[in-house]
């Protein structure tokens, strides 16, 4: 039976009648996998480290008006293409380069043909509500092609905004993106989550990477302190294509960051690396998933995480590694730095492998600040403080040197030092990490 709960996240439906067949059947059948399935609870394998009853005890109504959206002060000087989505609304759109084609999702019934073919046959709605309630919610997002062979080399900076505005309340909106990136094509896309006061977050992103293609994809959670975000990106990638993901979680009461990459052909190398920075009482569910599904391809996963106070993180990493997908090389290791007595961690790396000539690897590591490299440094004659920040910056450094474009690897390394000077004691006032 469904979880009651569900149905105020499912108050911004558009009717599921009268429009576009395809899009039709795509929200009627979202709405059906939403309320049948419910929401999740701890008895949900998947969910068993993240208490929801806070959110299930909200009663949003759907958010609506649109504000004006600034860039964070760590993003303000990385040359890109600017879109904005207020309240889920696309709000600003910068002129796009050559071979790039944008489309608003307000309207979707008029959606071009790349669109109609694509949109919900990355991100499955059956086995994962929010998902579920996006699809079957959304009224605005955007849609992006890449055309077959462009080669975009500014970066495409989205800033998907969320707020209650003029006393409505908490708020709940479900922005929806999407991203073609067809054969042969390259591509950067910066993600970036904010907003103000009370309000549930419920994004879905669903990746199309095609032969040969390139896209990376990097994500900054970054929301108010009061908000819910609960956020899918879902990937499938084609023979002989590169995607690189980076996600850094920041902001939210609450959050909940999935991502699955299907990979379905040769030859692809699929690098997913990110982080997660926590403080007061914060929770910050990772969970990742990533199917090999044909043989020959390398994934590379590393989640660090930081944890102070009395946060709560989870991380939560699968490979799977189908029968037919021999030469699969599969690494997977997440680390967790407690700086709290009080900070809690729950790790669950899992392997499920069907092929017998695989390389396959994962692992998890939870610590504190060692004590010999902070004598080290206050031998030198550097403050306890002082010597602490700049041991979890080194910490945190390794996982943002993973972005390969150095001027979005600036931007996040400038993020997270954001974060370091509000929350870690003896982080400079000025400076990345």
């Amino acid at each position: 039976m469904a979880d009651k709960a569900t149905l105020p996240l499912l108050t911004a439906v558009p009717k599921t009648e009268g429009g576009s067949p395809w899009l039709t059947k795509l929200r009627r059948t979202a709405v059906e996998n939403a309320e049948r399935t419910g929401l999740p609870g701890v008895r949900t394998e998947a969910w068993k480290f993240t208490n929801l009853n806070a959110l299930k005890a909200l009663e949003p109504v759907a958010a609506t008006g649109t504000a004006e959206i600034a860039r964070l002060p760590a993003f303000a000087d990385l040359q890109a293409v600017e879109l904005h989505l207020s309240n889920g609304t696309l709000t600003h759109a910068d002129a796009m380069p050559e071979g790039v084609d944008l489309v608003g999702l307000a309207e979707p019934d008029d959606a071009p043909d790349w669109v109609s073919e694509t949109l919900g046959t990355v991100a499955e709605t059956a086995p994962h509500p929010f998902t579920a309630i996006n699809t079957g919610a959304f009224t605005g997002g955007i849609a992006l092609r890449i055309r077959k062979g462009a080669a975009v080399e500014t970066p495409i900076l989205l800033l998907v905004d969320t707020r209650s505005l003029e006393g409505a309340g908490t708020v709940a909106a479900h922005p929806r993106i999407l991203v073609v990136v067809e054969d042969g094509a390259m591509a950067d896309l910066v993600e970036v989550h904010t907003g103000g006061g009370a309000y549930v977050n419920n994004a879905v992103t669903e990746l199309v990477i095609g032969k040969d293609a390139r896209l990376g994809h990097y994500k900054l959670q970054a929301e108010s302190g009061e908000a819910f975000h609960i956020a899918m990106t879902a990937a499938r990638c084609a023979a002989n294509s590169t995607y690189d993901n980076f996600a850094l979680s920041t902001g939210a009461t609450l959050s909940r960051n999935e991502i699955r990459a299907t990979l379905a052909g040769r030859h692809i190398e699929y690098r997913i690396n990110g982080g997660y920075l926590a403080c007061g009482d914060q929770h910050m569910d990772t969970a990742t998933f990533i199917d090999h599904a044909e043989p020959d391809c390398a994934s590379h996963e590393l989640y660090k995480g930081v944890l102070a106070d009395r946060a709560h993180g989870v991380f939560q990493g699968k490979i799977l590694v189908r029968p037919d997908a021999q030469k699969t090389d599969g690494y997977q290791m997440n680390r967790a730095l407690l700086l709290s007595r009080e900070a809690e961690i729950n790790s669950k790396p899992e392997l499920e492998i069907y092929a017998d000539d695989v390389k396959c690897s994962h692992g998890a590591t939870v610590g504190e600040l060692e004590d010999d490299q902070l004598f080290y440094l206050m031998a030198r004659g550097i403050p306890e403080e002082r010597a602490r920040a700049i041991l979890v910056s080194a910490y945190v450094d390794e996982a943002v040197d993973h972005i390969q474009r150095e001027p979005i690897r600036d931007a996040f390394r400038a993020a997270a030092a954001e974060w370091m000077q509000k929350n870690i004691a003896g982080a400079p006032a000025e400076g990345g990490l």
